[in-house]
């Protein structure tokens, strides 16, 4: 079974992207404009496309390693409700938003019947 990786977002540093077998299934976040006295850090557990909208978990912790702490035992719930379908689903429109891109840069039309392998 894949573990969990975090990758820091290049250009902000307090930004943590949570990643499973090649998908992006969460983020752990500096919280910006928080007052001093609340929470600082705040994660985000769920990826869309493969899952519904509302079955994403999210919280804030003080730190950034309570907010991994409690992004990982989110995880361990929300992880085994999902299939490798839903994991394939946001890879296909991950593949299909990069096509897209590639040729808006290049001013080419996608194709009317292109869609992403399903």
């Amino acid at each position: 079974m894949p573990a969990l990786s975090r990758k820091r977002v290049h250009n902000r540093p307090e930004t943590w992207h949570v990643h499973y077998a090649g998908v992006r299934v969460g983020v752990i976040v500096e919280r910006s404009g928080a007052p001093p006295s609340s929470d600082q850090w705040q994660w985000i557990c769920g990826f869309y496309p493969g899952s519904n909208p509302g079955d994403k978990r999210h919280g804030t912790a003080a730190t950034f390693e309570a907010a991994r702490v409690a992004f990982e035992a989110a995880w361990l719930e929300y992880q085994p409700k999902r299939t490798e379908a839903d994991f394939e689903s946001w890879r296909n429109q991950r593949e299909w938003t990069a096509e897209k891109y590639r040729r808006f840069d290049r001013h080419e039309p996608m194709p009317p019947h292109w869609r992403p392998p399903a």
